[in-house]
């Protein structure tokens, strides 16, 4: 049974494709789910990817990801990333790595979004690449211990 990876996206990103294309390229979240999970599964692993504009929901996935076992979570939190103690909290009461997963640089963008609580709990971030973060996170969760 190959070892399970969530990917959880936030608040917006059901929108990809057509929100912002120029920040957020042109991909849909469906077509980034095509594209992991066919890497995922040259990797030995699967991947289960969910969406929601409710923080209540990451924050239940991200326990669910503890109780399930996985491997590690792939978490774009969008706007979440910048605002959220709650996600803090939940990624630290977890033994599950997360990697902080962005389509953007951050760092690049308003001052508001330099600062991320996601990433002071996560085992490390990917950001700026556009679709391939996610892919670039993949990579790096089939290497984790």
């Amino acid at each position: 049974m190959a070892e399970l990876v969530y990917v959880l996206n936030g608040p917006n990103l059901n929108l990809l494709g057509t929100r912002e294309p120029e920040i957020y390229g042109s991909d849909t979240l469906d077509d980034i789910a095509g594209m992991l999970e066919d890497r995922a599964r040259e990797l030995g692993l699967e991947v289960e990817v969910r969406q929601s504009n409710h923080e209540g929901h990451l924050v239940d996935w991200l326990h669910e990801a503890q109780a399930e076992g996985a491997k590690a979570v792939l978490l774009n939190a969008a706007a979440f990333t910048h605002t959220s103690v709650a996600l803090l909290d939940a990624i630290k009461a977890i033994r599950v790595p997360v990697i902080e997963v962005h389509l953007s640089s951050p760092h690049k963008r308003e001052p508001f979004r330099h600062k991320s609580y996601v990433g002071m709990g996560a085992h490390g971030t990917i950001a700026g690449f556009g679709a391939q973060s996610y892919l670039l996170a993949l990579e790096a969760a089939a290497r984790l211990a």
